[in-house]
């Protein structure tokens, strides 16, 4: 019964978080900070991203005081998104990896672009790019100021998707990458495998 109750409560606080994945809480994404907070092991205040519309959401749901934000996690601020600076990119493919939203498109020892509108700006490429060949922008088409709690709502389940996308790719890929390997050590265990 506690573990369902407490499963609910951090599907709960996961929702009023920005799914950056950022990692800025301390955490590895949002869903991790989510669950610490229904432990009651984390302060509501470690999410930059989502600032004080997130606190605010978080103080209501847990029925905590509000705090400040803990700005040795970062401070709040308008929404950016990565831009490529594509003479100096040299295709090492390593903000792809990094990004927990698939946003940033190329192949490797080809040029990367951002897909800006799958974006969260969780700045996760920057330290990825042995180049730095990465700038963080403006967000286009929304406001030169931290966004309210209706914006950030859309945004994150947008986030929330493209994650949820990405882990289930990830997932799949590794499934077949261990498929394979099984299968060649089996035939390698057979001599081969086939019928003389």
């Amino acid at each position: 019964m506690m573990a369902a109750s407490s499963g609910s409560l951090a599907d709960l606080i996961d929702a009023a978080l920005p799914q950056t994945q950022c990692g800025r809480c301390g955490f590895e994404g949002c869903r991790p900070y989510a669950e610490s907070l229904a432990r009651g092991e984390s302060p509501i205040n470690r999410c930059p991203p989502g600032g004080r519309p997130v606190i605010e959401r978080l103080s209501a749901l847990l029925a905590v005081p509000q705090l400040p934000l803990d700005t040795s996690c970062g401070i709040e601020q308008p929404p950016r998104v990565a831009r490529v600076v594509e003479a100096d990119c040299i295709g090492c493919a390593k903000c792809i990896d990094a990004c927990p939203t698939d946003a940033i498109v190329g192949a490797r020892k080809w040029m990367h672009t951002v897909v800006q509108a799958d974006c969260s700006g969780c700045e996760l490429c920057l330290p990825a790019c042995p180049v730095d060949c990465i700038a963080m922008d403006p967000a286009p088409g929304l406001p030169a100021a931290p966004l309210d709690g209706p914006a950030l709502e859309q945004r994150a389940r947008h986030f929330r998707r493209l994650h949820e996308g990405r882990l289930q790719r990830l997932a799949r890929n590794e499934r077949r990458r261990r498929e394979a390997l099984q299968s060649r050590l089996d035939a390698a265990h057979t001599g081969g495998g086939g019928p003389a």
